[in-house]
């Protein structure tokens, strides 16, 4: 499937949730000087313009990202998030977003490495461009579940895996599966986030029962998983009601700063009088 562009839907509610917690799990693995690798199995175009048509055509960084950015007041773990678009946008206005190629770039030390994957091939050269000449970062016009083999686990035995696929196709649940048990198997010690959107389907709904037990056998450090719901379901059934993470080996402190993040998500973005979260963990987190 190499119809979808993230760039319709950049700074939504979903990317807010996603992006907030790369930000500090990363802000975490740069708390030791060891290096770490990241892999980001679909990284899209790596960045995008907010008054471009694609993402005009919705909109939906009005329901994410822009509630947000005026905010006197927000969590920490949000408030860096938002930080970190600002610091994309130098003159001050809403007016590109950042994808979790740059904010991992961005996040980055020189002993660090960043591998990209993406299929679509405009987005492919987009990305691509985005990094030409950085040799901390490989882009790949390929596979990303594919490539974990290759770079699964990295020399320094620290790594971040992201995997959030578009699940336009419904294969795309047992790849996820496959694919963190393939990593876990590899490297148990990987910090493995896993984006899914909240749709009111048994797909949607089953994928993060079906990772718990991938991770109780096989992570060293549990996991956590939080999902936001910010839209009910219309009458056809359809439509994104929020998105889901699961983070396998999870920081220590992620925990206590969902905590405090997710509420003012709920009251910040959510669309309907019964928007809510939801936050889980592994036995002894």
């Amino acid at each position: 499937m190499l119809a979808y562009r993230h760039a319709f839907h950049a700074g939504n509610h979903a990317d807010v949730l996603k992006h907030a917690v790369l930000v500090a799990v990363l802000r975490h693995m740069n708390a030791k000087e060891k290096a770490w690798r990241m892999v980001d199995t679909h990284a899209g175009a790596g960045a995008y313009a907010l008054e471009a048509a694609y993402a005009q055509k919705h909109a939906e960084y009005r329901q994410g990202i822009e509630p947000l950015w005026s905010l006197p007041t927000l969590p920490p773990m949000l408030s860096d998030y938002v930080e970190q678009v600002r610091v994309f946008n130098p003159d001050g206005g809403l007016g590109h977003y950042p994808g979790s190629p740059w904010l991992a770039r961005h996040l980055m030390r020189p002993q660090d490495q960043l591998r990209l994957y993406e299929r679509h091939p405009t987005d492919h050269g987009l990305l691509a461009e985005l990094f030409e000449g950085d040799r901390q970062v490989i882009v790949e016009h390929a596979d990303g579940f594919a490539g974990l083999r290759a770079h699964l686990p990295p020399p320094s035995r620290r790594g971040v895996l992201l995997i959030d696929p578009s699940y336009e196709i419904k294969t795309d649940y047992a790849a996820v599966t496959d694919a963190v048990s393939e990593a876990l198997t590899r490297f148990a010690q990987c910090v493995v986030m896993v984006w899914y959107p909240h749709l009111d389907t048994r797909e949607s709904a089953q994928l993060p029962q079906r990772l718990k037990p991938i991770a109780d056998a096989q992570a060293s450090k549990g996991w956590l998983h939080a999902r936001l719901t910010v839209a009910e379901p219309n009458d056809r059934g359809f439509g994104l009601l929020g998105s889901g993470l699961f983070v396998i080996n999870p920081p220590h402190t992620l925990h206590e700063q969902l905590r405090l993040m997710l509420p003012v998500l709920v009251r910040t973005l959510g669309q309907y009088a019964g928007a809510h979260h939801r936050l889980e963990a592994a036995a002894g987190l």
